[in-house]
């Protein structure tokens, strides 16, 4: 049986949340975005018999970002599967120390993510910015975010910072964001500076972002080009739920993992399972 660390899931609650995002007047403006307009929790996480789901991160979603504690409160009273969570926090805040304070209460709390994107540039020249990532690494907290790594201004930058602080571990969310699931050379570029350093890695997930109506047979070639990066310690296998569900089913998803042509068991074993284990103490 195959046991399954899911190192990158989103759960809603309407009622108790905010989530203006989910609107369909708000961006991001997917086609499908409809589908995933409703509650999400832990028991929506199906697997087949031949899997079992030993634990999972959970990625902030927009619960309320001006008290992103709200998030984790109400995940540590409604779930029972082991989790860990990742929350909002401003990476810019010049009180960033008062709001990290505030999630370390939070038994699952374990790091931060930030959605760069189009805004990535202004946000990494922040003067905040630096003092606010150092502060993450004293405590041993994580760094996501989510940006286009094929822009070399950007990751020069990023990389440059991790230069100034080496013990701060950072994780790339969705491939690095792939525009057409394919690993152009920009994108392969990009994530090759970064992969120089060590305590960065990188999830790979958000297939259904680019194309709803992605193949598996992408994912083997995809996944390989990005262990020959960063090595295969470094990589982890993500569901991205619920927005997978623009494509297919939670249970599919892993399906098509547990598949990979040309892998290893051992690897597909560190792929699904032990990264995200040690990199998130699960």
């Amino acid at each position: 049986m195959y046991k399954i660390i899911d190192p990158h899931i989103h759960l809603f609650d309407l009622i108790s949340g905010d989530y203006h995002w989910l609107e369909p007047s708000n961006p991001p403006f997917w086609p499908k975005k409809a589908l995933i307009n409703r509650n999400f929790n832990e028991v929506d996480l199906v697997l087949n018999e031949s899997m079992t789901l030993a634990g999972f991160v959970h990625i902030e979603a927009g619960f309320d970002n001006n008290k992103p504690e709200r998030e984790l409160a109400w995940l540590e009273q409604h779930c029972t599967t082991p989790f860990k969570s990742i929350a909002f926090a401003d990476i810019c805040s010049a009180d960033f120390h008062h709001h990290i304070q505030t999630l370390q209460q939070y038994n699952s709390f374990i790091g931060i993510r930030h959605i760069l994107d189009d805004q990535a540039a202004i946000i990494l020249a922040h003067p905040n910015f630096l003092a606010n990532l150092k502060l993450l690494a004293s405590l041993e907290l994580i760094f996501e975010l989510q940006c286009d790594c094929s822009d070399m201004a950007v990751v020069a930058q990023l990389s440059g910072y991790l230069l100034d602080v080496p013990n701060l571990t950072i994780i790339i969310n969705h491939c690095g964001a792939i525009d057409d699931n394919t690993l152009n050379q920009g994108l392969k570029n990009g994530l090759a500076t970064l992969a120089e350093h060590e305590r960065c890695f990188i999830k790979c997930s958000g297939w259904e972002m680019r194309d709803n109506n992605w193949q598996p047979e992408i994912l083997a070639p995809l996944v390989h080009s990005i262990i020959t990066i960063f090595g295969e310690h470094r990589v982890m296998l993500a569901s991205n739920f619920p927005v997978c569900l623009f494509s297919i089913s939670y249970a599919q998803i892993w399906q098509q993992y547990a598949q990979l042509s040309g892998f290893a068991d051992k690897t597909l074993e560190a792929l699904c399972f032990n990264n995200a284990s040690r990199v998130y103490q699960l």
